[in-house]
């Protein structure tokens, strides 16, 4: 793949991958991350194999970017829905006592995805692979990971269906809450997509100096404040927005006590209820007036909220507003609502694919994280250490 280099900036420019701003190599703050010279991967442990489990083309742009930096081809699979919506997997090369990685991205289409990964992961398994490692940068029902009412934590019956299937190994990044790697009986590298975020705000926007980090609602904090302190920058806090269903922490099931057992209840005793919440006029916590205001999260799917900080903001007296998230999924009217909002520059990585949401909004940016994704690739095959890649990495973030 041939890269043009200008000064920290790097822009592929093989035909069928998207403009993607690129972290300069190696990696941030690396010394011994070699990407230039690397050595035949199929030449050691029994040989490796990368397979991209998406049948939508659009999808494997990730896994070719990746395959590109190994130095090694895409396996050959040929994954599709017959006539009646099933999905078929066929794996047209051999795979037995190899490592294979199982690169899967999430589509709007989430169920029929995670089928093609599990039909896949079966099917490795059932060749005799050595190992099945699933790379899956964006865990899908991610957001259910609690109970809520008479619902059921889908994140764990997930992670069930995968080792049942026979995944060996999970890479992922950023999980929407870090529990859930406790979800999995394998191992779950869950990498970190924030040193190509800080690095893209040190490189790509002027006068960072003069920002700060803003968090849009309480419970993204931690990882503003993270941020702000690798950054050396000040931090602000959003309260009192409008909650969303999943900053619902409502558990109840609204049902009436069991009158078969109330005579067994003193008659003078209650149980004490819960005082309901109620939320306070919004405010924002910390000075952002005359600043660039950058506000951080790990996900941006429905923006309301992201708009409504936005507003905030500028009625507060930042000039300039930037959006950071890991995982741009940005659903249904997003990128025309970002387009006409106070928002200057929404960045995401190509966990996810989204291109089309690019060309409606100019104001999507992507930051790509193949390198990361590679770079563990390549120590788990050689059976070197990950700790590496997790270096300075924190509880919180």
């Amino acid at each position: 793949m041939e890269i043009k280099m200008g000064g920290n900036k790097s822009v592929a420019t093989q035909e069928g991958f998207s403009s993607a701003w690129e972290p300069r190599e190696p990696l941030p703050e690396s010394q011994e991350v070699e990407t230039k010279t690397l050595p035949d991967m199929n030449a050691t442990k029994g040989g490796l194999v990368i397979f991209t489990a998406n049948s939508n083309p659009s999808c494997m742009e990730l896994g070719k970017r990746i395959a590109e930096r190994l130095g090694v081809d895409l396996g050959k699979v040929q994954v599709y829905q017959e006539a009646n919506r099933e999905t078929r997997v066929q794996i047209q090369e051999s795979v037995r006592g190899k490592d294979v990685f199982i690169i899967q991205t999430v589509s709007k289409d989430v169920n029929t995805i995670i089928m093609e990964l599990l039909i896949m992961v079966y099917a490795c398994r059932t060749s005799c692979a050595r190992s099945i490692i699933g790379v899956i940068p964006y865990f899908p029902y991610s957001k259910q990971c609690k109970m809520r009412k008479r619902g059921s934590i889908v994140s764990k019956l997930l992670a069930s269906m995968m080792c049942k299937a026979g995944l060996t190994h999970l890479i992922t990044m950023d999980l929407h809450q870090k529990e859930i790697q406790g979800f999995f009986n394998i191992p779950v590298d869950n990498l970190r997509a924030s040193p190509f975020l800080l690095q893209y705000i040190q490189e790509e926007i002027p006068d960072y100096r003069n920002a700060v980090i803003v968090a849009k609602s309480p419970a993204s904090a931690k990882r503003a404040q993270s941020f702000a302190e690798r950054l050396r920058l000040g931090i602000a806090v959003i309260h009192g927005e409008a909650q969303d269903a999943e900053s619902d922490l409502v558990d109840g099931r609204h049902s009436p006590p069991t009158v078969k057992n109330m005579g067994a209840i003193h008659p003078s005793l209650e149980i004490p209820l819960l005082i309901p919440k109620e939320k306070p006029p919004i405010t924002v916590v910390g000075d952002v007036g005359g600043r660039i205001a950058i506000i951080v999260d790990d996900i941006i799917d429905d923006v309301d909220s992201f708009l409504a900080a936005a507003d905030t903001l500028k009625e507060r007296g930042a000039y300039k507003i930037f959006v950071m998230a890991t995982h741009g999924i940005l659903s249904s009217d997003a990128p025309r609502l970002i387009e006409e909002s106070a928002i200057d520059e929404v960045v995401v990585t190509n966990t996810i694919p989204h291109e089309i949401q690019k060309l409606q909004c100019p104001k999507i940016k992507t930051v790509d994280i193949s390198m990361i994704l590679s770079e563990a690739i390549r120590r788990i095959h050689n059976g070197e250490s990950m700790s590496y890649l997790f270096r300075n990495i924190g509880v919180d973030d």
